[in-house]
C-alpha cells in the first residue's frame, strides 16, 4: 500500500488558495410581478447594448419585489435572463419562500454575509421603477474582504454627472445613470464606462464605452488615445476590429450621424 510523504502532502495543499475577494456584478431589482412588462423593458436595453449584457453574470433583487406575489415571476425572469444572454448568479433581499425558490434554480443565496459598497438598492431610479425593474451596476464583497487603496470600488451616480479621478481596472464598471461620465485616468481593458450622457476620457481608453444608454442619440465619447474594445451610442456600436486603424491611439470624439456611428479625431 502506497504512504504519501510527508512533502507529497504539502505539495498537494498548494494546489489551490482560497481567498475573499470583491466582484463588480450587474444588479435587476425586481419591483413588479409583471414579468411580461419587465422583458419589454429589459429587451429595450439589450438592444442598445447587446454585446455590453451577452455572458453578464447578474444578481436579482428582490427587496423591492412585492410581498404578496410569491414566487412565481422568478423562473421566468430567470429564463428571461438566460434568453437575453445573462447568467444569473443568485439573489438577495428575498424571504424564505423566495430564497427557496432560488436555490431550486440553483441560485446562489447573497446573505447579510454580503453588502455593497455602493448606495443602497432600496433607492430605485425613478426613470426605471415604472418598468418593474432596475438595472444597476455595483460590488457585492464580502464584509472581510477589504478594497485596496490601488482599487477602488466601482461607483454608480443615480442622478447627475460623475468625475472619476482614478484608473478604471479590468473588471470595474462605472455608470453615471441620468448625465454625463468623465474619467480623468486611463481605463484598462477588461473595463467598462456607462452613462446616459456623454464619457469623457482624459487617458487611453482600452476597455468599452457605451454612451446614451437612455437612448440618448445625441450623446457622444470623447477620448485622447482610443484603444476600445467596443464603443457604442444608444446602442449603435462598433467592436474594435470594426474601429479604422487611422483613429486609433489618436483623440477622437464618436458620435451618431443619422443613426450611423462616426468617428472622428480631435
Amino acid at each position: 500500500m502506497a504512504v504519501n510523504s510527508p512533502n507529497k502532502v504539502a505539495d498537494a495543499s498548494q494546489g489551490f488558495e482560497l481567498k475573499a475577494a470583491s466582484f463588480t456584478l450587474p444588479i435587476i431589482r425586481l419591483v413588479d410581478s409583471d414579468i411580461d412588462a419587465v422583458a419589454v423593458r429589459l429587451g429595450a436595453k439589450v438592444e442598445q447594448a447587446p454585446d455590453f449584457f451577452h455572458n453578464t453574470p447578474v444578481v436579482i433583487d428582490l427587496s423591492g419585489f412585492p410581498s404578496d406575489a410569491g414566487t412565481v415571476g422568478l423562473p421566468l425572469l430567470v429564463g428571461l435572463l438566460r434568453g437575453y444572454g445573462m447568467i444569473p448568479f443568485g439573489v438577495r433581499g428575498g424571504n424564505q419562500e423566495q430564497n427557496a425558490a432560488a436555490e431550486a434554480l440553483e441560485l446562489a443565496i447573497l446573505r447579510d454575509s454580503y453588502v455593497r459598497a455602493g448606495k443602497s438598492a432600496a433607492k430605485a431610479n425613478p426613470h426605471e421603477s415604472d418598468a418593474g425593474t432596475e438595472l444597476d451596476a455595483e460590488p457585492l464583497q464580502p464584509r472581510s474582504a477589504g478594497i485596496s487603496k490601488g482599487e477602488p470600488p466601482t461607483r454608480r451616480a443615480s442622478t447627475g454627472s460623475m468625475v472619476v479621478a482614478r484608473p478604471v481596472r479590468s473588471g470595474q464598471r462605472v455608470y453615471a445613470a441620468g448625465g454625463d461620465l468623465s474619467i480623468v485616468a486611463a481605463v484598462s481593458s477588461g473595463a467598462e464606462l456607462m452613462a446616459d450622457g456623454n464619457i469623457h476620457v482624459y487617458g487611453p481608453l482600452r476597455g468599452r464605452a457605451l454612451a446614451g444608454m437612455s437612448g440618448n442619440l445625441e450623446a457622444r465619447i470623447f477620448c485622447q488615445d482610443l484603444q476600445a474594445e467596443l464603443v457604442s451610442i444608444a446602442g449603435h456600436y462598433r467592436v474594435s476590429e470594426n474601429i479604422p486603424a487611422e483613429m486609433r491611439g489618436f483623440p477622437v470624439q464618436i458620435f451618431l450621424d443619422q443613426k450611423i456611428l462616426r468617428i472622428e479625431k480631435l
